[in-house]
């Protein structure tokens, strides 16, 4: 439940003064969450109720003085009151990047804005000063993530037991999988870096959801952006993004893969998982929270899998699975 319009009202007069404002319900995330713009006649912001009894905006709040302390565009923190879930934020509109491709805006200019935002976030120092520098994601992280593919999408979505044998081959292939992916470098990871996440403002980039930040493979913010669970990308338009990252990570990062094939290998298999987790999420969303729009993502984002997946002969049994169990 959200908290009662009243306790809202109170927040804003309390934080606003006696300006009179307007309070409109803007779409929000797959979370708990929900989102107000409120409007006075000098400014816009937006409100976000997060109930504390069922999110935690402590990290939002954390991380997002961090990025913005290293010129990261997140939304600017008006005034919070986490004991009640309410924050008031920087208004980026309503353009997300999914929204202004809808509009058939140019994708090079917002991509090319991505790549280097992305950057600027990979360059941030891991120093133990945000609370993301203290979640590692680690085998046991993305070991559970995969697990929302067996378990919510498979399971309980297609409603196809999976039998002891073939559970033991999923958790061979997983480790196969994991075991690659963690020799890559590692750096400040966004984790939900897509295109219903960033925002187009006049020609501005504005980063949103990030709450859930971690340190982990260098890859997964980039195949996040490339392999988007509500866009898709033809190969030469994502080379090419992926040459303009590859380019800014040498200069900015220090990061200069052994050769094409090994990092293509390494992009690759970091989208595998992000995308069998994806699934597994949309299936929980539907099945748990009753949100079945999600279910509409998933033929695209098994399609990345599955195309993927037949150019890795290691990989070979996890496409057979899959076929198995999720045709």
């Amino acid at each position: 439940m959200t908290q009662p319009p009243d306790a809202l009202q109170h927040f804003l007069r309390q934080t606003l003064g006696e300006s009179p404002f307007t309070l409109t319900r803007v779409a929000g995330d797959a979370s708990f969450r929900c989102y107000y713009r409120v409007e006075t006649a000098q400014d816009r912001f937006i409100l976000m109720d997060a109930p504390p009894d069922k999110e935690d905006s402590a990290p939002f709040l954390d991380i997002a003085r961090f990025l913005g302390r290293h010129a990261v565009p997140v939304p600017q923190v008006i005034h919070a009151r986490l004991e009640q879930g309410y924050l008031l934020l920087q208004d980026f509109g309503d353009v997300t990047f999914l929204e202004a491709l809808r509009q058939n805006v140019d994708p090079k200019p917002l991509y090319r804005a991505a790549i280097h935002t992305l950057l600027e976030i990979q360059a941030t120092p891991i120093d133990g000063s945000c609370i993301a520098h203290h979640r590692p994601f680690d085998r046991e992280m993305l070991r559970r993530e995969l697990a929302l593919f067996t378990d919510w999408y498979i399971e309980k979505i297609r409603e196809t037991p999976i039998s002891d044998a073939d559970r033991q081959q999923f958790e061979t292939l997983f480790t196969c999988l994991l075991d690659k992916i963690l020799q890559q470098p590692t750096v400040f990871v966004h984790r939900d870096y897509h295109s219903r996440n960033l925002m187009w403002q006049q020609g501005e980039i504005g980063v949103l959801d990030f709450q859930d930040a971690v340190v982990g493979p260098i890859t997964y913010d980039l195949a996040s952006l490339l392999r988007d669970c509500y866009v898709a990308w033809p190969a030469d338009f994502r080379a090419e993004m992926i040459a303009l990252w590859l380019e800014g990570a040498r200069v900015r990062l220090g990061y200069t893969p052994h050769d094409p094939h090994s990092f293509q290998q390494d992009f690759d298999w970091m989208a595998i998982q992000r995308n069998l987790k994806a699934i597994g999420i949309f299936g929980r969303l539907s099945r748990r929270d009753g949100k079945h729009g999600y279910l509409n993502d998933i033929p695209r984002t098994m399609g990345y899998v599955r195309e993927t997946l037949s150019r890795y002969p290691a990989l070979q049994g996890l496409d057979q699975l899959i076929e198995k169990y999720a045709p």
